[in-house]
C-alpha cells in the first residue's frame, strides 16, 4: 500500500493530463454496463492505461538490447505501448458483454417466476425479492439494486428507470418501460407482466 497506491495515484493524475473531460462519464457508463466490478474505478482505469502506456515505452528503449533490430523494436515497442493503453477497455467491454449476454439468458426465467409470484398473490415489490432471492446472476443482483433503493425512499418508477440506465439489454429496456407505463396508467401489473413473459 505504501508503495502501490502512491504510484497508481500518480499515474491517476498523469491519465488526466491526457484524458477528455468527458471521458470519466463514459467509464463509469462502461462501469455500470459491466457491472461494477469490484475494486473498478474511473480513476484506476486511467492509471492502468498510463502504467500499459509506460511500459510500451520502456520497451521501446529496452527491447534494442534483446533483439537489436530497431525497426522491429520500435514496432514491437508501439504494439505493446497501444496494447498495454487499450488492455483496460478491453476488459471492461468484455466484462460489459458477459453480464448483458448473462442478464439476456436469465430475463425469461426471472419474468415467469415474476408472474408466477403475482399471480399467486404477492405485491410486485414482494415479488421482485422473491425473484431476487431465489435467482443467481447480475439480474438478481439489479433486482436487489432497486429493491434497495425503493427502501431508501426512490419510487418504484425511478428505481426501475435507474436499472434501465444500468444496462444495454434491449428486452429488459423494454420491460421496464413496460413496468413504468403499467405503474403510471394503474394498469394491472399481472396482465403487463404475463404479457412479456409470453414476448420473451
Amino acid at each position: 500500500e505504501r508503495v502501490g497506491q502512491p504510484m497508481l495515484a500518480g499515474l491517476t493524475r498523469l491519465g488526466r493530463r491526457f484524458t477528455p473531460s468527458d471521458q470519466s462519464a463514459r467509464m463509469r457508463r462502461k462501469l455500470d454496463l459491466a457491472g461494477n466490478p469490484p475494486g473498478w474505478d474511473s480513476d484506476r482505469i486511467i492509471a492502468f492505461k498510463m502504467l500499459g502506456l509506460i511500459i510500451g515505452g520502456v520497451a521501446v528503449v529496452l527491447l534494442p538490447l534483446l533483439f537489436g533490430s530497431i525497426l522491429w523494436t520500435i514496432i514491437l515497442g508501439i504494439g505493446l505501448a497501444l496494447f498495454g493503453f487499450y488492455l483496460p477497455n478491453i476488459i471492461l467491454y468484455q466484462s460489459a458483454y458477459n453480464r448483458s449476454e448473462r442478464i439476456l439468458k436469465d430475463l425469461p426465467d426471472a419474468l415467469d417466476l415474476l408472474v408466477i409470484s403475482v399471480e399467486s398473490g404477492l405485491g410486485f415489490d414482494a415479488a421482485l425479492s422473491q425473484v431476487a432471492r431465489n435467482t443467481t446472476g447480475p439480474l438478481a443482483d439489479e433486482f436487489f439494486r432497486v429493491l434497495q433503493e425503493m427502501q431508501l425512499g426512490t419510487s418504484r418508477s425511478e428505481s426501475l428507470r435507474a436499472l434501465a440506465e444500468r444496462t444495454d439489454v434491449s428486452d429488459l429496456r423494454g420491460f421496464i418501460t413496460a413496468m413504468v407505463q403499467a405503474d403510471t396508467f394503474g394498469i394491472p401489473v399481472a396482465n403487463v407482466l404475463r404479457i412479456q413473459a409470453r414476448e420473451m
